[in-house]
């Protein structure tokens, strides 16, 4: 299993923006051969001082893959790229850590 943490700061303002092409291309990502999770996720509220937040334009995508082939045939896919191309000028960073359980 492979396990994926984007971590996507938008630039101000654009993280609704960008949120809303993610989450339309979900599903094509969910049906994807491995794709075993795949979400965004912000900060939640009120976790006091246990938290050390990302701020408001900033989410991480939560993913788990089968494969590392099933991640790679996921980054080449058509509908990753579009997704790319939409959001590209809204995006002021982006981090992906690829995991593998300990």
């Amino acid at each position: 299993m492979i396990h994926v943490i984007a971590i996507i700061t938008a630039k101000p303002g654009q993280r609704a923006q960008i949120l809303e092409a993610f989450r339309a291309n979900m599903p094509a990502v969910r049906a994807e051969a491995g794709c075993l999770e795949y979400g965004p996720a912000i900060d939640a509220e009120g976790m006091g001082r246990i938290q050390t937040p990302f701020g408001p334009d900033t989410f991480a995508v939560i993913e788990k893959w089968e494969s590392r082939e099933a991640l790679a045939a996921h980054a080449a896919s058509p509908h990753m790229a579009a997704y790319a191309a939409k959001t590209r000028d809204w995006i002021e960073s982006r981090v992906i850590h690829v995991l593998a359980p300990a």
